[in-house]
């Protein structure tokens, strides 16, 4: 893990990755993204480096390039609550920024990620006056606010299988994760960190999803079939 802090170790984003971001379709002012694109920043993060931390002051808004980011925080009695995953295409922290918030979360990288940044004056700026960006980040809330009353309900399920389905469904999410596609790259046990399950125990609800038809285990990854399946199991 590296010794520098994030800021330190951040490059220009190439043109490849700017093409990569899907909120910046949306600005159709030249003005708009112009100052988007010269903001944005990404720099590489190990697998295990935390992103963002609790207390810590937001001065950046995070999107994923490449690689799965997990999201948690500690509850009173000390143990640890994962409320999402963020994979490939994935932006948050939305809410924090716009209120200028310390994190209430920790962000970590569950493998090698590639992370973008724009900064929360930026941020701030595009918020002020591009009614794009604006209605990006409405509908970007409003999915989240659906995700985590999802997470939820999760949380109190105590059947393995179901919990793995709807937590992959979660991350089969297009509008929030839109560069996932139709497959997911993830191992066993990152699922298995996420939704709180040992390796071999994701591994056996991963079989029976398969056997139903919802997904399709593959190499590197898992392929999803029947999204509303996953979304509906009970």
């Amino acid at each position: 893990m590296s010794s520098q802090p994030l800021r330190a170790r951040a490059r220009p984003a190439t043109r490849d990755e700017l093409a990569g971001i899907h909120w910046l379709e949306a600005l159709d002012d030249h003005e708009d993204r112009a100052r988007a694109e010269a903001d944005i920043l990404v720099v590489d993060v190990p697998a295990g480096e935390l992103l963002c931390r609790v207390g810590r002051p937001a001065t950046y808004w995070f999107g994923v390039v490449d690689g799965l980011l997990k999201m948690s925080s500690d509850s009173a009695y000390g143990v640890p609550i994962t409320f999402t995953g963020v994979p490939s295409g994935g932006w948050f922290g939305e809410g924090t920024v716009i209120k200028r918030e310390p994190y209430r979360y920790n962000i970590q990288a569950l493998r090698k990620s590639v992370v973008a940044g724009i900064s929360v004056e930026s941020f701030h700026w595009l918020l002020g006056r591009s009614i794009a960006f604006n209605g990006f980040i409405m509908r970007q809330l409003n999915e989240r606010l659906g995700q985590f009353i999802a997470a939820r309900e999760i949380d109190r399920m105590s059947d393995p299988d179901v919990r793995v389905a709807r937590s992959l469904a979660a991350l089969f999410h297009p509008l929030l994760y839109p560069g996932v596609g139709e497959l997911l790259r993830i191992t066993q046990q990152e699922l298995g960190y996420l939704v709180g399950l040992s390796r071999q125990r994701v591994n056996e609800s991963l079989r029976t999803l398969q056997a139903r038809g919802c997904i399709r285990i593959e190499y590197g990854g898992l392929r999803v079939l029947d999204l509303e399946g996953l979304r509906r199991s009970v």
